[in-house]
């Protein structure tokens, strides 16, 4: 899927986008039923962070946390591991529901190893890129996995506010994969809403993940038509 761009009264422009609400920013002792508020307010994934306490500072989700809701709820679940060894931890993830499992280039797993375990394991292939990991970093794999992931703040916490040199990245990696894999998946992870959407989207990102922007909306449904651009 490549981004569309929908002209619109008084010569704006939006995008049209993947809405990828983060579970981090979910009411925990409420997880189905937020799962569930969202992808009926529109979402079309649901982005689900794991952190180790040792790549990244904090320790999040695990696998029987997305076997758990997965079997309650029906979704594509979107899998960020930001983890020193994913590949280690691939074939539990993608057991437990995963429908996507994206991975650090800065991690210490064998890119291409990881890459094609997660496609053995029956899951969508993903790259995920640090705010200071040049974007050239990730060009050799465009034409082998079906996303990238550009981190728009530092990986670990939420709540950061959005980094302006996402965009360039952005930039960079959509103009390379037009040219070796058209229907890339390019996402943006960090500090995305109502005044950032646009930007990254014009910048050639296709999903948004979006965590307080979505779950903290008194109008969820309102929140993720305005980030998808309708």
């Amino acid at each position: 899927m490549h981004r569309c761009v929908l002209p619109v009264h008084g010569g704006k422009v939006f995008f049209m986008a993947i809405v990828s609400p983060s579970l981090l920013s979910a009411d925990f002792a409420h997880l189905q039923a937020d799962c569930r508020r969202v992808l009926e307010a529109g979402a079309e994934f649901l982005h689900f962070d794991v952190m180790d306490g040792h790549f990244v500072p904090n320790i999040s989700f695990g696998a029987p946390v997305l076997k758990s809701i997965s079997r309650a709820v029906c979704a594509f679940y979107d899998v960020h591991l930001m983890l020193t060894d994913p590949l280690q931890y691939v074939d539990s993830f993608a057991k437990a529901g995963a429908s996507l499992i994206s991975f650090h280039m800065e991690s210490n797993s064998p890119v291409g190893e990881t890459i094609d375990a997660i496609h053995a394991a029956g899951c969508k292939a993903g790259l995920v890129l640090k705010p200071a990991t040049p974007a050239q970093e990730v060009f050799q794999w465009l034409n082998q996995v079906e996303l990238v992931l550009v981190m728009s703040v530092e990986p670990g916490f939420s709540g950061q506010s959005f980094l302006p040199s996402a965009l360039s990245k952005l930039r960079e990696i959509r103009k390379q994969a037009d040219q070796v894999n058209p229907g890339l998946l390019l996402e943006v992870d960090g500090g995305v809403g109502r005044a950032t959407a646009p930007a990254c989207c014009e910048a050639g990102a296709n999903v948004l993940v979006a965590g307080s922007a979505v779950f903290g909306a008194q109008d969820p449904a309102a929140e993720v038509a305005f980030l998808r651009g309708l």
